[in-house]
């Protein structure tokens, strides 16, 4: 009787180590940040790495799904730096994220991030009037041109004071069409790009400037 006993015991000790370990992976797996990574315009951005940092050192790093979405998990508990990278973004930083044991630190949308002006098509324009004076405060509307021939609006900005303008669109092979207009006057200007570089054009209305 006294061997059963024993036996019994054994496994129950067997069993309650086992769960024990159990419950501390799940706890540890438990532990982290989550989130979603977007660009400074709203966009989910896919594919971002984020990295917990601490004292310098990279402790892990995981992948922003095709929504933006990311769980990192399995951190110890302790202050962190979450650093978010991109292709075509500036690095962007989250300082001082304190994660609790047990606790999974939900970060939301705050993680935003700028376009990197190294890897961007930077279009600088100028509106003028058919006599060449600066035109100022026309709408001048971006659009992408499609293989097809069919359009797409994807930005529009005013010119300012010196009839100056300017967009910024990641990097790529694309053609784009800005149309500029002020009061009945109209212009437009097609634009191929092939690279992250900065592109100049001027658009020339159809009206003299006083003409209405």
């Amino acid at each position: 009787m006294h061997r059963v006993n024993k036996k019994y015991f054994s496994i129950a000790v067997l069993c309650l180590l086992t769960a024990y370990c159990s419950l501390l992976t799940a706890y540890a797996q438990g532990t982290g940040v989550k989130g979603k990574v977007r660009s400074m315009r709203g966009d989910s951005i896919s594919g971002a790495t984020i990295t917990a940092r601490q004292n310098g050192k990279d402790i892990k790093s995981t992948r922003s799904s095709n929504k933006g979405q990311f769980v990192l998990d399995g951190l110890e508990s302790g202050v962190y730096n979450i650093a978010v990278e991109a292709k075509s973004y500036a690095t962007g930083v989250l300082y001082n994220v304190e994660v609790k044991s047990g606790k999974m630190r939900d970060l939301g949308d705050r993680l935003l991030l700028a376009g990197d002006k190294g890897t961007q098509v930077i279009i600088i324009g100028s509106v003028f009037y058919k006599s060449g004076h600066s035109a100022v405060g026309a709408k001048v509307e971006l659009q992408r041109v499609n293989a097809d021939g069919s359009v797409k609006k994807i930005g529009e900005a005013f010119s300012d004071l010196a009839g100056e303008f300017s967009f910024r669109q990641p990097e790529g092979s694309a053609k784009f069409r800005l149309k500029a207009t002020l009061q009945k006057g109209a212009g437009s200007k097609d634009l191929d790009v092939d690279s992250a570089a900065i592109y100049r054009l001027s658009i020339l209305l159809d009206i003299d400037r006083g003409e209405k």
